[in-house]
C-alpha cells in the first residue's frame, strides 16, 4: 500500500495559499496542509512533521529563511522548497548554499510545472522512505556519513551535504544548476545525478561551453543539415539529439553566446529545436544539468548569463566545496589517486611519508581536486617509490605556491644526485685508525645502522637521517646492483 505524503504550504497571502492548495490537491498520494505564517507552520510541523515544506520567502514575524532553518534543525530529511518572486535572489542563493532549501518555485508559477515538480519530489521522498524502512528491517541502516559516493572520495561534512543533495536530486526530472570553483568536480556531480536517475541506461552528454568556439556551439548542441555552412558535408546529430531520454550537461554555461542562450531557454521550455540550416522541428526528452565556476548573479550583472535562463535551470542548486574546505579529504583523495596511478604506471608506490601528508594538508590547493590529481600523477611518473615524500611533492610545486600556503621549502633539500647523509654516527677518521674509509662506505654503514635501529622501517630511518625515503631506496638499489 502506497504511503500518503504530507505537503505543507506556507504563505501569508490567503489568495496565493488557496491557489497553491487547489493546484496541489490534485496530485495523487499527498495530503496538503496550509499555514498563514512561519510561526503557525512551525507549530503544525512540530505536531505532525511534513515530508515536503513549500514556504514563501517574505513573511511578517518569521521569514521563510528562518522557518526553513528551524525545520532543517528539527527534521533535516524534510524536503524544503522556497516560494519567491525573484525580488531577493541573493537571499535565495544564500539559503540554497547553506543547505536550507533544495530548490525554489517562481511566482507566478505554472500549475502544470508546479504539479510535475511536486510529483517528482514525492517520488524522491518515497525512495528515501523505502531505503530507510529496508535499512531498519535488515538492521543495516546506512551510516550517518559516506566515505565515498559514486565517483567521489571523501567523508567531510561539506561533501556529506553534497551527497545528500545529489541523492535527492537524481530521481527528479527537475533541472539542476551546479556552482563551484574549477576543479571541484562539477562534471562528476552531474554524472552522479545521471547515474542515480532512471535515465542511467541512456546517454550522458557533456559539453564544455568554454572549450567550443562560439560559431560552432549551436551546431554542437542542435546539430546541422548538409550544406548549412562551409564544411557541412552531411547531416550531423547534435548533443540534443544524442541526449534524448538521457542527460545533457552544459558546463561553463556563462561562456555561451547570449543569443544562443536564448535558443537554449526555448529548448528547455519546449523540448523542441531546429538543426542549424534546417526547417524541421524536432522534439526530445532531455534532463538538463548546468554548471559554472562563476558566481551566477555576478555573471548576470556582467551580461554573461541570461537571468531567465539561470532561473529556469536553477530548480535545484548544488554548490561544490573547494578542496581547502573539505578538511581531511585531501589525504583520502591523494591515497586514492596514488593507488590508481601506481597501478596504471606499474610503479610500486604504497603510501605517503608523514611529512608529505602534512604538506598535503597545509597546501591551499588553488586548482582543487584536479590539481591534486595531476600532482600525484606527476610524482608517480617521475619517481620510483615506494613512498611519496614531501620533497617529491615540492619538486612539482613552485616556491611561490608553497610560500602562499605558508610552507617554506626545506633548506636541507638538495638534489637527488648530490644528497648525502650528514648525520653519520661515526667520524670519518678515527683516532685509532691510520687510514680513512671512503665516504660512500661510511654513508652505507650509517644508513644500514639506522634501518636496523628502526626494525627495517625505511621511512622512519629516513626521517631520523633527515633525508627522503626515496633517497634511501635509491641507494639500496645501487648497492644491490
Amino acid at each position: 500500500m502506497q504511503r500518503n505524503f504530507q505537503v505543507m504550504i506556507v504563505d501569508d497571502e490567503p489568495r496565493i495559499l488557496r491557489a497553491l492548495n487547489r493546484t496541489l490537491s490534485t496530485v495523487p498520494g499527498i495530503t496538503v496542509v496550509t499555514a498563514t505564517g512561519g510561526k503557525e507552520a512551525l507549530a503544525k510541523f512540530k505536531e505532525s512533521p511534513a515530508d515536503i515544506v513549500i514556504s514563501d520567502l517574505s513573511m511578517p514575524e518569521m521569514s521563510g529563511n528562518d522557518l526553513l532553518e528551524e525545520i532543517t534543525n528539527i527534521a533535516p530529511e524534510t524536503i524544503r522548497i522556497m516560494l519567491t518572486a525573484h525580488k531577493e535572489p541573493e537571499h535565495i542563493m544564500a539559503a540554497v548554499n547553506r543547505g536550507r532549501v533544495s530548490g525554489y518555485i517562481n511566482k507566478p508559477w505554472s500549475d502544470d510545472e508546479l504539479r510535475a515538480m511536486v510529483e517528482d519530489l514525492v517520488a524522491s521522498r518515497e525512495q528515501y522512505v523505502k531505503r530507510s524502512i529496508v535499512g531498519k528491517v535488515l538492521g543495516t541502516a546506512a551510516a550517518p556519513f559516506k566515505k565515498s559516493f559514486e565517483d567521489f572520495v571523501g567523508n567531510s561534512p561539506s561533501m556529506q551535504r553534497v551527497y545528500n543533495k545529489l541523492e535527492k536530486a537524481a530521481p527528479s526530472k527537475a533541472s539542476v544548476f551546479i556552482t563551484g570553483e574549477s576543479g571541484t568536480g562539477k562534471e562528476v556531480a552531474a554524472f552522479a545525478i545521471h547515474n542515480l536517475s532512471q535515465r542511467k541506461n541512456d546517454a550522458f552528454i557533456a559539453l564544455n561551453c568554454a572549450a567550443i568556439p562560439s560559431e560552432l556551439m549551436e551546431s554542437e548542441i542542435f546539430g546541422h543539415v548538409k550544406g548549412a555552412f562551409s564544411g557541412a558535408v552531411s547531416n550531423r546529430d547534435g548533443a540534443a539529439t544524442l541526449a534524448d531520454n538521457g542527460t545533457l550537461f552544459l558546463d561553463e554555461l556563462g561562456e555561451m553566446d547570449m543569443a544562443l542562450q536564448a535558443k537554449i531557454l526555448r529548448f528547455i521550455q519546449t523540448g523542441t529545436f531546429q538543426r542549424v540550416g534546417g526547417t524541421k522541428t524536432e522534439k526530445v526528452n532531455v534532463r538538463f544539468v548546468a554548471a559554472t565556476n562563476r558566481e551566477p548573479h555576478e555573471a548576470i550583472q556582467e551580461g554573461r548569463l541570461r537571468e531567465d535562463l539561470f532561473y529556469r535551470l536553477n530548480v535545484i542548486a548544488i554548490d561544490m566545496p573547494s578542496l581547502k574546505d573539505r578538511e581531511n579529504d585531501v589525504v583520502l583523495l591523494a591515497r586514492h589517486f596514488l593507488n590508481c596511478f601506481s597501478e596504471d604506471e606499474e610503479k610500486p608506490f604504497v603510501g605517503f611519508s608523514d611529512d608529505a601528508e602534512a604538506m598535503l594538508k597545509r597546501y591551499s590547493w588553488p586548482g582543487n581536486v584536479r590539481q591534486l590529481q595531476n600532482l600525484i600523477h606527476s610524482c608517480v611518473v617521475m619517481n620510483d617509490g615506494p613512498v611519496i615524500s614531501a620533497e617529491m611533492l615540492a619538486d612539482h610545486l613552485t616556491s611561490s605556491e608553497l610560500m602562499a600556503s605558508g610552507i617554506t621549502p626545506s633548506q636541507q633539500t638538495v638534489s637527488a644526485d648530490s644528497e648525502s647523509i650528514s648525520t653519520s654516527p661515526a667520524p670519518v677518521v678515527s683516532q685509532n685508525q691510520s687510514t680513512v674509509e671512503p665516504l660512500a662506505l661510511m654513508e652505507r654503514k650509517a644508513i644500514q645502522q639506522a634501518i636496523a635501529l628502526y626494525d627495517d622501517n625505511v621511512v622512519k630511518a629516513a626521517s631520523a637521517l633527515e633525508v627522503s625515503p626515496s633517497t634511501l631506496y635509491r641507494k639500496m638499489q645501487q648497492w644491490e646492483e
